[in-house]
């Protein structure tokens, strides 16, 4: 049986960063004063929570075709383009926080790299069933 030991990896550090931009919402909740539940009222507190439920978004687009890239394509591929995805996602966050319009940069390299995944399992998968007739 392949070990899939690098995309686990990234799996946990994609969970990580996640984790990471809720704490960044605690903080920002902190520092604007703005108690759960409210949402509103202050703009950087607002920016967090967005960027930190857009990554919930975009989780599963990620994490199901990050998986099937590498049991039918190959692991360590799938964990590279991964990786990219985290850094699109921590700039993504890191750029709309500061400023809304910084967070395009970000947006555009997480999603080629969901791009990658999503239509590299979805070819292999095709090719896959046609050679096997399956």
């Amino acid at each position: 049986m392949p070990s899939h030991a690098y995309v686990a990896i990234v799996t946990l550090l994609a969970l990580l960063t996640y984790f990471w931009m809720g704490l960044q919402v605690g903080r920002a909740r902190a520092k604007s004063g703005i108690a759960a539940p409210a949402m509103t009222g202050d703009p950087v507190l607002e920016r967090t929570i967005r960027a930190h439920y857009n990554t919930l978004e975009w989780l599963p687009l990620f994490l199901v075709p990050l998986w099937l890239f590498a049991i039918y394509w190959s692991d360590m591929v799938a964990a590279i383009v991964g990786l990219v995805w985290i850094v699109g996602r921590v700039l993504y966050q890191l750029g709309y926080v500061a400023d809304p319009k910084k967070r395009e940069a970000g947006f555009m390299i997480q999603a080629l790299a969901v791009a990658v995944l999503l239509f590299g399992s979805l070819g292999r998968l095709i090719y896959v069933l046609a050679v096997t007739g399956a």
